[in-house]
């Protein structure tokens, strides 16, 4: 056919068919020279006059048909009369290539959009390296796919119907089709249908084909379907989007393609040769079809689950394991399963070998989140050691399930030992290879764990002298250092009293030096790591928000106005520590705050058993009263007594029966532990045991307790103006005698120092004059405090009694026995018991006395 003829034919079939704008007829002329077949011209020239004339013929259809077209945005196409010259066989394949056109697009579109998703995720998760890309000629040039290309097919020659031909001409026409379709190219009699979506490949067969040969045939095709399956899996994960795992496995099928290529080669050698007949291609390749079969099958779960990275290593892992039995399949499952793990286990290699991970694609088991060790030591929630390096379950290989957590933890550990500068080559290293006996590589893993293990844990055990800072805190937040605080409280005692706002920091801190370096805290080298620190908030404040940290309440508590007077400087102080990586992980901020809510716990108890003393050293002048004022202070000191008694006996019970055997279990067992995850564990019980036993994770009973603190040191308060008062008054009445008798007549030096000390006398009296108008009802002043005392003490002992019945917190029932030594409460406590459960009686009665009524 001349150049002419062809774009003649060219803008003919275009102006019939209604199409206009686009890129013009050259383009398609170009197409067909470039695809044009020599040895059938005359053929083609003779089809294509054929198809123009059809087309002249039902021009008038046609322009119907497109303007329904333009409304249904599709092209449909209808019958040609009996009349027509053009056979029905032709005109399906030419609707066929017609339509094959919009199928392919619509295929194309979602794997460009999957492609794109896939780019997005990944180019989000490594910041700092793009993902390569391929051309966009890959993608827009399908000749490249070894799969068919709907529309190109050598069905050209339709001049001989197969139907007419000899039974054995039929057979040598229809395995040289098969040969072609075997390898994903349309035969003239044999033909692939379009893809929609991802569904399996399907073939239109000349229904003219003798029935005998039909039947062989389609036994036959189902080898080009899997190889059409095949193909397209590898095309599509080749992409550097569906990760190494997907890509080293569709290297290995790729691998496979190519023998089996080489075998559709041999076969097409002896079809020339004439030496190939049907049984023959059928016998030649049964073998093949199982392969294939498993190929195609293990492609479209893959496809079917998404399957990425470590998922696509479980779908092959228990592939195997199911083709037990079958050893062919097996050890086909088996070779692109070891394939498919080498970029895997290369990651976990980097990992728990390095502490390393090196990800791109997000196929990893670990993923590794963006988060700041400094944050350890500022905010109260930070979860670094649990979120810096998560496990992702879906991209757990099923082989190693078991052994996830020490995967995660192995690497953590080495992780943390290169964040502190240090080299990390480990002596176990070695590769790790996929194989059904799961302990070669278990042991493996085990191995690298344990030197992980013991090169973190020497290294702060030793080096950093983990346990030491742990002694150097419990010193001075677990109030260990005795020595220490008398001096320090001594000498802080004035500027503690005052509200927190206008104490100076930079004061207490040059008094807590002066402090450390008078007492035997001197001799702690990391006593300079201790600071001060004046919180925001009282102890049942903090307690509160700390409780409802990742609860409902906690926006609540967190948004609340403060309501709460103006603190003293000895309800908001409190201790801070400095500590530095890779200290921080064990004494971390959430640590520190524990040690803290128990320091200021004690610290205010030894502050109000402080006061009581010097109620108790200021009484002592009583003595020098007269009888009737020494008789009004009797009550008084009785109850200063049961209130010291009371907290130095819940003192002693906070300090030796719950810190100290708890902290000897923390030594102990820092001596037996394996890693730093023990380490952790242990720390955090033995803070949790002592917030738990010392009443400070049960806000009741912190309540009443802080109660009883309050009505202590109300007390104090009243007793320290009550005798500020009668030393006042005492004075009073010795400026009032006259200097005089035996001495005779006070001189004038005497008269002017007597005149000095009654002004002041008569000042420091107008500022208590409130206080001694008290004077006479100080007697029901100490009787109202003794009946709160007591009240508050009965409702924790009966709430202790509870709690530990109920909850089996029997350490706690050792603060009873201490206070009620001698039975004095036990009366009382039994009448409140008895209360109770007459209370209780009346509702478990009630439904039955209800039930004859009814």
């Amino acid at each position: 056919m001349s150049e002419f003829r062809i774009h003649h034919d060219v803008n003919e079939l275009l102006s019939l068919l209604r199409v206009h704008g686009g890129e013009g007829a050259e383009v398609y002329i170009d197409l067909l020279q470039k695809n044009r077949t020599p040895y059938v011209t005359t053929t083609v020239s003779a089809y294509s006059a054929k198809n123009l004339q059809y087309l002249q013929q039902n021009a008038k259809e046609r322009a119907e048909l497109a303007a329904n077209a333009a409304v249904n945005s599709t092209i449909s196409y209808t019958m040609p009369s009996t009349a027509s010259k053009i056979s029905v066989q032709e005109l399906e394949e030419l609707r066929k290539q017609l339509g094959s056109v919009t199928t392919s697009s619509s295929v194309q579109q979602p794997l460009e959009l999957l492609r794109k998703m896939l780019r997005e995720k990944q180019n989000k998760n490594n910041t700092g390296q793009r993902i390569p890309v391929f051309p966009v000629l890959v993608y827009e040039r399908p000749a490249l796919i070894g799969d068919f290309l709907t529309g190109s097919s050598l069905s050209t020659d339709m001049t001989v119907p197969i139907g007419t031909l000899p039974l054995a001409s039929q057979e040598s026409t229809i395995v040289e089709d098969l040969l072609y379709v075997l390898i994903g190219v349309d035969g003239r009699y044999i033909t692939a249908q379009p893809l929609i979506g991802r569904q399996n490949r399907a073939f239109l067969v000349d229904p003219n084909l003798d029935m005998s040969i039909k039947e062989l045939v389609t036994r036959i095709l189902p080898v080009a379907a899997s190889y059409s399956t095949v193909t397209r899996f590898i095309e599509e994960k080749s992409s550097f989007e569906y990760g190494q795992v997907n890509h080293a496995l569709a290297a290995a099928m790729r691998t496979l393609i190519k023998e089996y290529m080489i075998l559709i080669t041999q076969l097409e050698h002896l079809q020339r040769q004439g030496l190939l007949s049907l049984q023959k291609l059928w016998f030649y390749i049964q073998p093949t079809m199982r392969t294939m079969e498993i190929l195609a099958s293990l492609a479209i779960s893959v496809d079917k689950g998404e399957c990425m990275g470590g998922s696509t290593l479980s779908l092959l892992h228990d592939r195997t394991f199911n083709y037990t039995g079958d050893s062919q399949a097996q050890e086909l499952c088996l070779y692109l399963t070891k394939a498919a793990s080498v970029p895997y286990f290369e990651i976990l290699e980097k990992w728990i070998y390095r502490g390393i991970i090196n990800d791109p694609y997000s196929e990893f088991m670990v993923e590794e989140h963006e988060l700041q060790k400094e944050k350890i030591q500022e905010d109260y929630n930070d979860k670094y050691w649990d979120q810096r390096y998560t496990v992702v379950q879906q991209q757990i290989p099923s082989f190693l399930q078991k052994m996830a957590d020490k995967i995660l933890s192995t690497g953590k550990y080495l992780n943390v030992f290169r964040e502190c500068g240090r080299d990390v080559t480990c002596p176990v290293a070695k590769e790790v290879i996929y194989t059904l006996k799961e302990r070669a590589y278990v042991e493996q893993i085990e191995k690298a764990y344990n030197y992980a293990s013991k090169v973190l844990l020497d290294f702060l055990m030793e080096e950093k002298e983990l346990v030491a800072r742990l002694r150097s805190i419990k010193h001075y937040f677990l109030m260990d250092q005795g020595d220490f605080f008398v001096h320090f409280m001594d000498l802080t005692e004035e500027e503690l009293k005052k509200p927190v706002d206008d104490i100076i920091p930079s004061r207490l801190e040059a008094l807590l030096e002066l402090a450390l370096r008078m007492s035997t805290a001197n001799t702690d080298p990391f006593k300079d790591d201790l600071k001060i620190d004046l919180m925001p908030h009282d102890l049942i404040t903090q307690l509160l928000r700390v409780l409802a940290i990742e609860t409902k309440q906690e926006k609540a508590i967190i948004n609340a106005d403060p309501t709460e007077l103006t603190l003293s400087g000895l309800e908001a102080f409190s201790f801070d520590y400095i500590f530095k990586w890779p200290v921080s992980l064990i004494i971390n901020r959430k640590a520190l705050t524990r040690y803290q809510m128990l320091f200021r716990h004690m610290f205010y108890c030894k502050h109000v058993e402080r006061q009581l003393c010097n109620v108790w050293i200021s009484n002592k002048a009583a003595k020098q009263y007269s009888l009737h004022s020494a008789k009004w202070l009797a009550g008084a000191f009785t109850l200063r007594q049961r209130m010291l008694n009371f907290v130095q006996n819940i003192q002693y019970y906070m300090m030796f029966e719950v810190m100290e055997p708890t902290w000897h279990i923390l030594e102990k067992n820092l001596k037996l532990v394996s890693n730093i995850d023990d380490v952790l564990s242990h720390h955090t019980s033995f803070l949790d045991n002592c917030l738990k036993d010392c009443m400070l994770t049960n806000p009741e009973l912190l309540k009443i307790f802080s109660k009883l603190m309050s009505v202590c040191v109300m007390f104090t308060n009243c007793m320290q103006r009550f005798t500020q008062s009668m030393k006042l008054d005492n004075e009073m009445n010795q400026l009032t005698l006259e200097h005089g008798t035996m001495m005779g007549p006070p001189t004038e030096h005497e008269r002017l120092e007597e005149s000095v000390k009654k002004k002041l006398t008569t000042k420091l009296l107008a500022e208590h004059a409130d206080s001694l108008h008290l004077t006479s009802s100080f007697e029901a002043t100490i009787n109202k405090f003794d009946s709160n005392f007591s009240m508050h003490l009965l409702d924790l002992l009966d709430k202790l009694s509870v709690y530990s019945t109920n909850d089996c917190e029997h350490s706690m029932i050792n603060i009873i026995y201490r206070l009620d030594f001698n039975g004095f409460y036990t009366e009382r406590l039994e009448h409140m018991s008895a209360e109770r459960s007459q209370r209780a009686a009346p509702q478990a009665i009630l439904p039955r006395a209800t039930t004859p009524a009814q």
